[in-house]
């Protein structure tokens, strides 16, 4: 027996030895539930007594009968092996149906241009008592998933590396939209001289407009930038009553070219294509409700089967 000398405490067999005794009264039947010999489970009894410090159980005509110290030990017995016991059950299935559990994700304003109706959609469909919360991407967001208070965060976040799992959702490319009835663009082609000379609405914010912003800046290209914005909100008016050009990622700019019947021209800069990613934290990897909510937006978004999870370092 491996027992803890500072602390003198049974091990869970002799513990399992103790429940088997005061319900069988038989050290020959609590072998055989054991599957072990008889003179092993007489050593276990010996190690048992000496650490509890009486007989514990006495043989009679009856069988092994219980002292009135291991009368008063079963209930503890019981109670610990019950809590050992759950430490080896199976996590508790989430069901999506009868959850009300509420998910809040980390995602841009884009995303909630793109694919958070979609999301909403699906999960009232399967899920009506499941509620989402859209929150801010921000230096905030690593803390807020490793405490627990985010379960998710949906978008290009290069700095949620370690402790973070992660998943390629889509790739995306970029184009420039306008004015379906753009006075100089409404036949659809864009080069870069053009590109030069027409007057830009930008979007200030994200790591995406860092990456056009260096492409810009090594390709020596100087937009005539007349407004920016902090972000997508307003951008289909905008460039609905005017004739501004507005650079932005492919899965953005198609959707909002859809809603506000604007025109989607090819990017004529050589912008880095970037990945969409979902990030959750290693804490909650295995977390029943968190795997059903990445499935999900695995299923939606990603282009075909295939998928990649990235392990937390």
């Amino acid at each position: 027996m491996k027992v803890d000398e500072d602390l003198a405490l049974p091990s869970v067999k002799l513990m399992r030895l103790f429940e088997l005794l005061y319900s069988t009264g038989s050290v020959t039947r609590s072998a055989e539930h054991l599957g072990q010999s008889q003179p092993t489970v007489s050593i276990w009894l010996s190690q048992l007594r000496k650490l509890l410090n009486d007989p514990l159980f006495v043989r009679t005509p009856a069988g092994m009968q219980p002292t009135p110290r291991a009368d008063a030990l079963m209930p503890v017995v019981r109670d610990a092996l019950a809590c050992i016991r759950r430490l080896t059950e199976e996590a508790p299935a989430f069901v999506p149906a009868r959850s009300t559990r509420r998910f809040r994700i980390c995602m841009t304003d884009a995303s909630h241009i793109t694919l958070l109706p979609r999301l909403l959609a699906h999960v009232r469909g399967v899920a009506p008592g499941v509620r989402l919360e859209a929150a801010r991407i921000d230096p905030d967001t690593a803390g807020a998933m490793e405490a627990g208070d985010a379960d998710l965060a949906i978008g290009l976040v290069p700095w949620l590396e370690s402790g973070f799992y992660q998943q390629t959702l889509f790739t995306q490319d970029w184009v420039c939209l306008v004015n379906r009835r753009h006075p100089r663009l409404a036949g659809g082609r864009l080069t870069i001289r053009r590109y030069e000379a027409e007057p830009h609405v930008g979007i200030v914010s994200g790591t995406g407009y860092q990456l056009l912003e260096a492409t810009l800046r090594k390709r020596t290209i100087q937009r005539n930038v007349w407004l920016e914005l902090p972000g997508f909100l307003g951008l289909p008016a905008i460039l609905s009553t005017t004739d501004l050009v507005a650079t932005l990622p492919r899965h953005i700019g198609e959707t909002l070219a859809r809603t506000s019947d604007l025109l989607v021209l090819k990017c004529p800069l050589p912008i880095p294509t970037f990945q969409v990613k979902q990030h959750w934290h290693a804490r909650f990897h295995h977390d029943a409700g968190n795997r059903w909510l990445r499935g999900v937006c695995a299923a939606l978004f990603m282009p075909g089967a295939a998928s990649k999870v990235v392990g937390a370092a």
